[in-house]
């Protein structure tokens, strides 16, 4: 396995940036494009819930904005006021929405503080995804 524990820092460094005043709860990631960049993201939460979007899909929609379509891996980070004591892992929307651009071999980096970082791939996290085959194409 490639090591990405420069990932595993830029993503504890957007933890930082989290806007998180509702659940405490910050979330920091940092998505490695194929072409070598990284874009970070950070949840953003509203006080209506509903438009309140995850770290993972913010680094991911910033890089798809700058016109990047394949991407190699991303580090996650999370925790309640900035602490990231536990490996955290993408929700199922963040997991659906990296199968759109994502292979099933993209890696997920589970980065906790003090810890090893874990590592996964996108079809062990989401074996059964809804993809363009899905629809046929």
């Amino acid at each position: 396995m490639k090591n990405y524990e420069f990932l595993a820092k830029a993503a504890l460094e957007a933890v930082k940036n989290a806007y998180a005043p509702y659940s405490h709860y910050t979330v920091g990631a940092a998505l490695l494009t194929a072409q070598g960049r990284i874009y970070t993201g950070c949840n953003i939460e509203n006080a209506a819930y509903g438009p309140s979007v995850c770290a993972e899909r913010t680094a991911l929609f910033k890089a798809v904005s700058e016109g990047e379509r394949e991407f190699e891996a991303i580090a996650v980070a999370g925790g309640k006021d900035g602490e990231c004591v536990e490996y955290f892992m993408p929700c199922g929307v963040c997991r659906q929405v990296l199968a759109e651009f994502c292979k099933s071999d993209f890696v997920i980096c589970a980065v906790c503080s003090g810890a090893p970082t874990k590592f996964y791939t996108l079809a062990q996290l989401l074996p059964y995804m809804f993809s363009k085959k899905s629809i046929g194409q």
